[in-house]
């Protein structure tokens, strides 16, 4: 019994021991710091696949369930929140040295970046790779600055402001990237410049040609403007000013309006669409209406103008049906949406209730009542437009009949209301209309009968009550008679 014991304890202890050599084996690798297979990442929507090798041993220390990943740092070298660029297959690198292929993110910007390698079976980590530089060119094409005019003249005293243009006709604006950043420069010579600011816009008080570059570090780019040449005003001559949007040009008008804004002058004269904007005379103002707006900045000697297309990013959009429709019991009518809407959604109501499963740009309407419309632009700038309508029964005003009638009950039942005569002397042909009452006094009067008396049947309450009628059509003989009215 005893060495029975003894044996299970001895074969316990000795598959313990197997074990804890196996987890010490599987946690004996070294992994070399990478090598880069490039000098600096430059990436756009075209190119983005970098290679990096890397060395490990044992090659036997890892299993087939081993993955490597390459992991990124901040643009400042710090790993506290790495990202993972690639992540090899199970089993897929079982020998050194090691090579993978990655792409950086779209959100890369900066001179300070590393990577490092990490395996999952076992566990380690190289140290980082040496400092290189990473873009993601997420705007790599020529822009405009200026409204690509190519001289700009300031006030002496003043200054000018350039701005980079928004897109449009044709013009591709990395405005439209809010995560990029600039580099405007001075020219010193035909083949040199000379850095000079680094914001959205540059405001220059001194004389020179300038243009702006997309800050994609040492990396070759096609993200450039135009060259502006800025001169100062000569005695009596006009100057040119720029109209700086806080949030951009378009803007989203449906979140807060922008502030527009030029250079600091004496006094400020400010248009909308070519017309004087009463009591706005400060240097900045704030608008949530898109136009043309136009400013005469006066320095005392000197006027400088300037002027800015703004757009609030909304959509147009139209109906194919009016605010108040008629159709006929039974009747479908078809009612379509027409948008310029980004990505547009839409929202039916009907009384006041949202329509199930009504999220198309066209609806069919088969009962009357009140009808909305929502449409939401769902990108860009987030604007929910309404139309509103109203379906009524189709009533004819004015039905074929043979005769004129000598009964009429006003009681509001839709039937027999009011006193409706044959077409040939309604509305339209000229003919006049008396009613009198059973004492000869005129009470309606017109040459232009609408089938619309009585126009109120509760000032007819005294039931049986007897008006003469007389029809006089043009070029024919009258028609007399009598109406009862039945309550």
């Amino acid at each position: 019994m005893v060495k029975t014991l003894l044996r299970n304890l001895f074969c316990f202890l000795l598959i313990c021991f197997s074990l804890f050599n196996s987890e010490i084996a599987e946690a004996q690798i070294v992994i070399g710091t990478p090598t880069l297979g490039f000098s600096q990442a430059c990436a756009n929507a075209e190119f983005n696949t970098f290679e990096t090798t890397f060395l490990f041993s044992p090659e036997n220390g890892i299993t087939a369930a081993n993955q490597f990943s390459i992991e990124i740092s901040d643009a400042t070298g710090d790993f506290t929140n790495p990202v993972v660029l690639a992540t090899s297959n199970p089993g897929m690198i079982i020998s050194s040295p090691g090579t993978m292929n990655f792409s950086i993110p779209e959100t890369t910007a900066g001179d300070e970046y590393k990577i490092r390698v990490r395996s999952s079976h076992p566990q380690a980590l190289s140290a980082p790779s040496q400092v290189f530089a990473a873009y993601y060119k997420l705007q790599d094409d020529p822009f405009t600055i200026n409204n690509l005019e190519g001289s700009a003249i300031f006030c002496p005293g003043g200054s000018f402001l350039l701005t980079i243009d928004p897109s449009e006709n044709g013009n591709v604006s990395p405005l439209d990237y809010p995560s990029l950043t600039y580099n405007w420069y001075k020219e010193l010579t035909t083949t040199s410049s000379t850095l000079v600011g680094q914001e959205n816009s540059l405001n220059i008080s001194e004389e020179g040609t300038y243009f702006v570059e997309t800050n994609y570090g040492n990396c070759t780019s096609n993200s450039f403007s135009n060259r502006v040449m800025v001169t100062q005003a000569l005695d009596g001559e006009n100057a040119t000013t720029t109209i700086s949007s806080s949030l951009g040009n378009p803007f989203c008008a449906g979140t807060e309006p922008t502030t527009l804004s030029t250079i600091e002058g004496n006094s400020y004269t400010w248009f909308k669409d070519g017309n004087e904007i009463i009591d706005q005379t400060s240097q900045t103002f704030e608008t949530s209406v898109s136009g043309v707006y136009s400013v005469i900045v006066d320095f005392g000697n000197c006027q400088a103008t300037g002027s800015i297309d703004l757009q609030t990013g909304d959509f147009s959009s139209s109906i194919n049906i009016s605010e108040v429709h008629e159709m006929e019991a039974g009747e479908t009518v078809s009612v379509e949406v027409t948008t310029d809407a980004i990505n547009p959604s839409f929202k039916w109501f009907y009384n006041d209730e949202e329509i199930p499963n009504a999220t198309q740009d066209t609806y069919s309407v088969t009962e009357f009542g009140t009808y909305q419309v929502l449409i939401t632009q769902t990108e860009a700038c987030v604007i929910t437009r309404e139309f509103a309508f109203q379906v009524n029964e189709f009533i004819d005003l004015f039905p074929e009949v043979d005769l004129i009638p000598n009964l009429i009950s006003p009681n509001g039942d839709g039937i027999n209301d009011v006193w409706v005569i044959p077409t040939q002397y309604v509305s339209g042909t000229n003919t006049e209309i008396l009613i009198l009452s059973k004492r000869g006094e005129t009470v309606f009067s017109t040459n232009d009968y609408q089938n619309n008396w009585p126009e109120n049947g509760s000032d007819l309450s005294e039931k049986g009550a007897f008006y003469y009628y007389i029809i006089v059509p043009q070029d024919q003989e009258p028609q007399k008679g009598s109406i009862t009215i039945i309550k």
